[in-house]
């Protein structure tokens, strides 16, 4: 026999209705993350639910705050934003990620992908580009600008040369050594900012001169600060920071 339904039905066992997308915003800039927020709240769908500035304080948010994305720059205060991304996929799952930062797209998107992050801006893109990333990514779609999908398309096709630049050739981990060298960081601290040891830092920095065809740590020096000083004299403002 036919039970009769209910007359009260039991309680939803998925999100809330109405309940509006949790945002954690993980930048090691201040007025970076208040310009986001600003922009953010001013939509009665989006919500910021928490702030961070470096990977540990931006893993316990996730398991406080229930983010629905994190909206992640790759330089941190402590840490690493693709670092981050990744430890975010395999602990929090559910939890999306985008990147918004002013790394060079066309050599940081793809690594940010593989990582598994769901969507790259630049921080010189508007307001509107934000909100139109995290309103793709909500809906289950890659976010990425109409020139790097086009560049990827490219690349898929085999119609590209190995590496349009020295630096694709790379890791990600070689990449990070490079860009805190480019900083003026030594040694030591390069190791306390990404929490390996300084024997681990001195062998990437050997990879880096190797594939880079650098003959010593001067020159290497010289070529990271040069690469670092020429991405910021380029490097616009944040979007919804003006």
């Amino acid at each position: 026999m036919r039970s009769l339904p209910s007359a009260t039905p039991p309680p939803a066992s998925g999100p809330v209705r109405n309940r509006k997308f949790r945002i954690l915003l993980v930048d090691d800039h201040e007025l970076v993350r208040y310009g986001a927020a600003r922009l953010i709240e001013t939509q009665s769908d989006l919500e910021v639910c928490g702030e961070a500035e470096d990977t540990a304080s931006a893993l316990a948010l996730m398991m406080t705050a229930d983010p629905d994305l994190a909206i992640i720059d790759l330089s941190l205060r402590q840490g690493s934003g693709l670092d981050l991304i990744r430890e975010t996929r395999r602990a929090f799952p559910s939890v999306m990620t985008i990147v918004c930062s002013m790394h060079d797209e066309s050599l940081y998107a793809p690594r940010a992908l593989r990582a598994g992050a769901r969507g790259f801006i630049s921080k010189g893109q508007s307001g509107h580009v934000l909100l139109d990333a995290i309103r793709e990514v909500r809906s289950g779609r890659l976010y990425l600008s109409p020139g790097m999908r086009e560049e990827l398309l490219t690349r898929a096709a085999g119609m590209r040369r190995q590496f349009a630049s020295p630096l694709e050739a790379l890791s990600d981990r070689e990449l990070q050594v490079f860009e805190l060298i480019g900083e003026g960081l030594t040694v030591r601290e390069i190791a306390e900012k990404l929490t390996v040891s300084p024997k681990t830092v001195e062998f990437h920095r050997e990879r880096i001169r190797d594939k880079l065809q650098l003959p010593n740590n001067t020159l290497l020096a010289r070529h990271a600060i040069a690469w670092m000083l020429d991405r910021s004299s380029s490097s616009p403002p944040a979007p919804g920071s003006s």
